[in-house]
C-alpha cells in the first residue's frame, strides 16, 4: 500500500480521533466522518472539539520528543472532520474505513450497512470493536469479503499492537493488505481467530480480576499489588512473551505450580490446560529441550539469553533502578 492512501474513520469519538492521529502522523490524509444527523451549529461544536483534541494530542507528542511544535500544523492539515452530508464522498474516496461507533450491536450493524452502501464495493472496511465478534456484524456489510475487525488498544496513537480478526468471509488478501498498511505506520499487527476477547482483552481480564480478588481477600494493598505488577509481572513480560516465558523456565514448572495453586486455593481457575501436560509428555519443555511453544532448534541459546537479559537491564535503566556496584 502507498504511504499516502486516504483513511476514513467512521465516528468522531475517542477511537476515531486516536486512529486519525496515528495515520496523520505517518503521512496519510484522514477524514473523520460524523455519522449522526446534526444541524450546522452542533456539527461545528463537534468538529471544533475533535480537532482541538487532536491538536492537543500532537502538542503532547511534541513534548514527548516525537515531533517538534513546528510539525503540528502540517499534521493537522491532513485531518478533516466531515459531516454526515459529506459521508458518501469521504467514504468512497478512502482506501480503508475504520468503524468506531459505540459498542452496541444494532448501532454497529446500522452504521456498517450505511457505510458499505455509501462507500461502494472498493474500500476495505474494518470494525474496531473490542467486544463483538466479526461474524456477528459482517452480514451488514455489502461485499463482506473486504471486511474484518481491527482491534486497536487505547491510546491508539501510542500502543503499537493492533489485533486483526478476519471473519469467515474475509478474503485473506484483505487481511494481508491491512496488516501491511499497519506495519507501514509503525504498528505491530497480529492475526487471531474470531473468538471472544481476542488476545489481549482475554488475558488482561483474567489478570485484572485476579488483582481485584487479591485486594478483596486481603492478600496485599492495592498499592503493593500494583507495584508487584509494574516491577515484576510487567517488567518480565515487557521483554518476554507469556509463552516464551513458559519456555524460558520450563513448562514442567508451570505444570507443578498449577497443580499446587489449584489445590492450595481450591479453585480450578489455576488448572493448567491440557497442552501443558501434552508438551511435557512429548518432551517439549522449552529451552532445555530445544522446543516448547516455540522452536529453538539451531538457535544460539546463550546469545538469545544474553539479548533478553540485556533488554531487562535497559528496563532497569528506564526505571532508574540500574545502580552501580558498591565497591
Amino acid at each position: 500500500m502507498s504511504a499516502r492512501e486516504t483513511i476514513a474513520c467512521l465516528g468522531a469519538g475517542r477511537m476515531g480521533r486516536g486512529i486519525a492521529v496515528a495515520f496523520a502522523y505517518a503521512g496519510h490524509p484522514v477524514a473523520i466522518v460524523d455519522f449522526k444527523p446534526r444541524d450546522a451549529g452542533k456539527f461545528a461544536v463537534l468538529q471544533a472539539d475533535a480537532l482541538d483534541e487532536i491538536r492537543k494530542t500532537f502538542a503532547s507528542m511534541s513534548r514527548f520528543g516525537l515531533l517538534t511544535p513546528e510539525n503540528i500544523e502540517t499534521l493537522m492539515a491532513r485531518v478533516s472532520v466531515v459531516p454526515e452530508a459529506g459521508a458518501g464522498a469521504a467514504l468512497s474516496g478512502a482506501t480503508i474505513i475504520f468503524e468506531g461507533v459505540p459498542e452496541v450491536l444494532d448501532q454497529k450493524r446500522d452504521a456498517l450497512k450505511r457505510a458499505s452502501q455509501l462507500a461502494g464495493p472498493t474500500p476495505i472496511i474494518a470494525s474496531t470493536t473490542s467486544t463483538i465478534l466479526v461474524d456477528h456484524i459482517s452480514g451488514a456489510v455489502e461485499h463482506p469479503e473486504r471486511f474484518l475487525n481491527a482491534h486497536w488498544l487505547n491510546p491508539a496513537y501510542l500502543v503499537p499492537l493492533v489485533e486483526l480478526s478476519p471473519g469467515v468471509k474475509t478474503d485473506p488478501a484483505i487481511t494481508a493488505r491491512v496488516k501491511a498498511l499497519l506495519e507501514g505506520i509503525g504498528k505491530v499487527p497480529v492475526v487471531c481467530a474470531a473468538t471472544p476477547g481476542y488476545i489481549v482483552p482475554r488475558i488482561q481480564v483474567l489478570a485484572m480480576n485476579e488483582a481485584a480478588r487479591m485486594v478483596e481477600e486481603g492478600v496485599a494493598s492495592a498499592e503493593d499489588i500494583d507495584k508487584a505488577i509494574k516491577y515484576g509481572f510487567g517488567f518480565r513480560f515487557a521483554v518476554l512473551g507469556l509463552l516464551e516465558f513458559i519456555d524460558w523456565g520450563g513448562g514442567d514448572i508451570l505444570h507443578y505450580a498449577s497443580q499446587y495453586l489449584t489445590g492450595a486455593l481450591q479453585s480450578d481457575r489455576y488448572a493448567a490446560p491440557e497442552i501443558i501436560g501434552r508438551n511435557m509428555e512429548e518432551g517439549k519443555v522449552g529451552l532445555r529441550t530445544g522446543e516448547g511453544f516455540l522452536d529453538y532448534a539451531g538457535m544460539d541459546v546463550a546469545a538469545y539469553r544474553e539479548q533478553r537479559l540485556a533488554a531487562f537491564v535497559d528496563l532497569l535503566r528506564h526505571f532508574a533502578l540500574a545502580k552501580p556496584p558498591v565497591l
